[in-house]
């Protein structure tokens, strides 16, 4: 079998089977901060992919986030964790190859992932041309909350790393560039410890830079403190190539540990999805680069 072959099958025989049951945690005490009216019910959506061959789960009209936790085996378990923020351009999160999927991955080697369902679609009053902030509460909300209980999930509160797809990689950048104070006033003990993530990884992140501009949204504040950011996207994603390009030039510029990875093809919105392209390998680049940072034992 060729090498690539080799790897794409062993990636799909990792992602294949969904992570065991999750534990399901809402994110907020009570009524989440920010909400600014009426959000209809939620909803799952099924579509099928353009060639019919796969039907992707969504979720839509999300008013209670919530996260969903799926622990590392014992047998394997490392001391790592990640949140995991789906994609679907602030409308709907892409549930299953940029959530679910992603989980069953980690936990293959060993980190404990907790995937979260933020609020979507943006809320009424959002001006034109930013960015929802109830997003922000809710995934700065989940880091500090997966710290505050680390200890008790045999985690190390200083290896806990945030991973975006699309929408999601633009939520991911925003916390790693906004952690020293919250969008929201606190509300308990988990808002007292750091939402800053130790590690990000944003794959093929939207909306990064200002329209037809190649400087980066105001929101993103790329310091020498930003966390090390290993970055995935396709030359042919018409939406996200020059957004992570010169997101990661920020970070160099900054000074901040970065690695990007440029696949020729795959367009927008791979995931997890086993394609039998080269970019369907970014998960194995990805672990090869948390042991390198020494987030992942070699």
């Amino acid at each position: 079998m060729k090498p690539l072959a080799l790897t794409l099958a062993l990636l799909v025989g990792a992602t294949a089977a969904r992570a065991a049951d999750p534990v399901v945690l809402d994110l907020w005490p009570g009524k989440p901060p920010g909400e600014t009216g009426t959000i209809p019910v939620s909803e799952t959506k099924k579509t099928a992919t353009r060639d019919g061959k796969i039907v992707v789960t969504s979720l839509t009209n999300v008013s209670v986030p919530t996260l969903s936790v799926y622990a590392a085996p014992k047998e394997h378990a490392t001391n790592v964790a990640v949140v995991v923020c789906p994609g679907g351009g602030y409308t709907n999160l892409a549930w299953d190859h940029e959530g679910e999927q992603v989980a069953a991955w980690l936990n293959s080697i060993g980190v404990t992932a907790a995937v979260l369902k933020y609020r979507v679609p943006r809320r009424e009053g959002t001006p034109a041309g930013q960015s929802p902030v109830q997003a922000l509460m809710d995934a700065q909300r989940a880091v500090g909350l997966v710290r505050a209980k680390a200890k008790d999930w045999g985690v190390d509160p200083a290896k806990i790393g945030l991973l975006g797809f699309s929408a999601g990689g633009h939520l991911t950048a925003w916390v790693s560039t906004n952690y020293d104070a919250r969008a929201y006033e606190p509300v308990d003990e988990a808002d007292k410890v750091s939402c800053k993530p130790d590690f990000a990884v944003t794959i093929y992140p939207g909306g990064v830079l200002k329209k037809d501009s190649t400087e980066l949204r105001p929101e993103l504040k790329v310091t020498a403190s930003t966390p090390p950011t290993f970055l995935v996207v396709a030359s042919d994603d018409k939406g996200s190539a020059e957004s992570t390009l010169f997101y990661y030039l920020a970070l160099k510029r900054a000074g901040v540990p970065a690695e990007m990875h440029i696949y020729s093809v795959g367009g927008h919105g791979f995931g997890l999805r086993p394609t039998g392209k080269p970019a369907a390998t970014w998960p194995k680049r990805c672990e090869e680069w948390m042991h390198e940072q020494g987030i992942l034992k070699k």
